[in-house]
């Protein structure tokens, strides 16, 4: 696919992924109570006053209607060591990503949020733009947490695969 002035759709991903960013999970229930769960890297802050944040999700996912409709979605900076988290939310396509997965403890109507994250942001839903072929969600962050282990470090994503700070 030619994005216009001969980028491809391919080569705009291959640029693209020449910039770091973090792994994050971005979590949410539905209004039966239902967990759900994706990995993101389009995850971004937006402002500090009022405290802003937002993620892209592809139209095509399972899971954007859930996400488009909640009021509420958590964000989930995940740690170097949890690699195996970042894949299970991309790939697994098990009724419930969330079956053995250790949680934070919190009051029921919250998102999931994964334990050993290096920080957790819970939002409020504060609207939705089109992006092209994803919808952008806008959080209005009401609740943080951060790890307490000062040697906890980041997922990474590069160039196609996860990467490390040396």
């Amino acid at each position: 696919m030619d994005c216009g002035d001969g980028v491809t759709s391919a080569l705009f991903r291959t640029v693209c992924g020449r910039f770091a960013t973090g792994v994050a999970v971005a979590t949410t229930c539905d209004a039966k109570g239902g967990r759900w769960g994706l990995t993101v890297n389009s995850f971004s802050s937006v402002s500090l006053d009022p405290p802003l944040v937002l993620f892209s999700i592809d139209k095509n996912a399972s899971s954007h209607g859930v996400f488009v409709g909640s009021p509420r979605f958590a964000v989930n900076i995940l740690a170097e060591d949890q690699q195996a988290l970042s894949d299970r939310f991309s790939f697994v396509k098990d009724d419930d990503r969330f079956n053995g997965i250790a949680l934070e403890a919190g009051e029921s109507d919250r998102p999931p949020l994964l334990s050993g994250a290096l920080g957790h942001l819970i939002c409020d839903l504060e609207n939705t733009f089109p992006g092209g072929d994803h919808t952008i969600l806008l959080g209005r962050v009401r609740h943080t947490a951060v790890s307490n282990d000062p040697s906890a470090r980041p997922l990474l994503y590069f160039s196609g695969g996860y990467a490390t700070i040396s």
